[in-house]
């Protein structure tokens, strides 16, 4: 029986810009009519594997680069210091019978550029480990490229993946064989209400002007920057059973799931961090265990929340706690569990939705509850 987690999120940005298009703005989208604050899900995962890799061990992050040749041979030089003067070469002839195409960089090379990928690579520390440890087992060899090639190296990179691919997946134009189906499903966060994006206008001064006596009063720099506040709906999902065979360990699983649920519900993207200081907390949390299928409840906000006196946060509470009742009694498609949790009174309504849990403990009750119902 199939597995899935959803977890909903709603939560209070301030005035902010953390995730801006190509001009510089907030981005945004159109939903129900009305103009909304949006974050992307790419940024939304990067935000949470950024997060995550700091409770995983070194063997289960992954690298995402276009220089797996110098990354390759890092490696082959740290297990065999006497291989150096040949590392590059023995690393461009593994890449290369894995199936990766890889040439020079583009614009000015230098003596010391190595060749790189086409694009962007993801794979595991194990894994560049084991091709290193191949291809050093065959250095020797009066046929390298035979003997490496008799190890059958793709199977080098398409076991023991990192915890980030096993979640986001990994895409390989060539070869695509490598390719890995992503556990979780990150959507983009959208405003509850309608936007209106505001201007800062500013000047900064020039200090040592500033004390010249004879020199102009003008401002060192103006420039504006664009930004935006918003309630955010959120929502994740994990496939637990694919998760649990893209990583051949079940305790893995596990331990994966528990830390991208606390990651996922502390991070955010940065942009203008410094700028704003708009790091906040979820007003409100629900994650389901379902064995149906995943549900976006999005659709609580297709009518966009006009906020009261006090805010977004509590008409928003209201209107997606009246949709997910509706929709649970219309579709008959109910959770095995449900479990809540707010941060402020305004979210209390979330009772009505599950069993309440500190925010900090949700990710252990989520997965004590997977094993309890196995």
């Amino acid at each position: 029986m199939a597995r899935y987690i959803d977890i909903h999120i709603l939560q209070t940005l301030p005035p902010s810009n953390p995730n801006r298009d190509d001009t510089g703005a907030p981005k945004t989208a159109t939903f129900g009519g009305a103009r909304r604050m949006r974050i992307s899900s790419q940024a939304i995962k990067r935000a949470t594997r950024l997060d995550f890799e700091q409770s995983l061990p070194d063997g289960n992050r992954g690298i995402r680069t276009k220089r797996i040749v110098e990354l390759l041979r890092d490696v082959i030089v740290e297990k065999r210091a006497d291989l150096e003067d040949r590392a590059t070469q023995l690393a461009e002839l593994a890449l290369t019978e894995i199936g990766f195409k890889i040439s020079d960089p583009k614009g000015k090379k230098t003596e010391q550029q190595m060749k790189e990928a086409g694009f962007l690579v993801f794979l595991s520390a194990k894994q560049v480990e084991h091709v290193a440890e191949a291809v050093i087992s065959v250095a020797e060899e009066d046929d390298v490229k035979k003997a490496f090639k008799a190890l059958k190296p793709k199977s080098l990179v398409d076991t023991e993946h990192s915890v980030d691919i096993a979640l986001f997946g990994r895409m390989v134009a060539e070869p695509n064989s490598l390719n890995v189906d992503a556990a979780c499903q990150v959507a983009h966060a959208l405003g509850v209400g309608q936007v209106e994006s505001e201007f800062d206008y500013f000047t900064a001064v020039d200090d040592a002007k500033s004390n010249d006596d004879d020199a102009d009063e003008g401002a060192g720099m103006i420039g504006t920057i664009e930004f935006a506040s918003a309630t955010l709906y959120r929502y994740a999902t994990i496939n637990v059973d694919l998760l649990v065979e893209n990583l051949g360990s079940l305790e893995v699983a596990e331990q994966a799931i528990e830390i991208f649920i606390g990651s996922f519900l502390r991070s955010m993207p940065t942009g203008k961090l410094t700028t704003f200081a708009n790091r906040t907390l979820p007003d409100a949390v629900l994650i389901q265990v379902r064995d149906d299928q995943p549900i976006n409840l999005v659709g609580a906000f297709e009518s966009p929340v006009r906020p009261d006196r006090d805010g977004f946060v509590a008409p928003a509470v209201e209107q997606f706690v009246a949709f997910e009742r509706e929709l649970e009694e219309g579709s008959g498609m109910k959770p095995l569990s449900s479990f809540v949790s707010w941060t402020t009174s305004r979210a209390a309504a979330f009772a009505e939705l599950g069993q309440r849990i500190p925010l900090a403990e949700l990710g252990t009750t989520v997965v004590q509850s997977i094993r309890d119902a196995r």
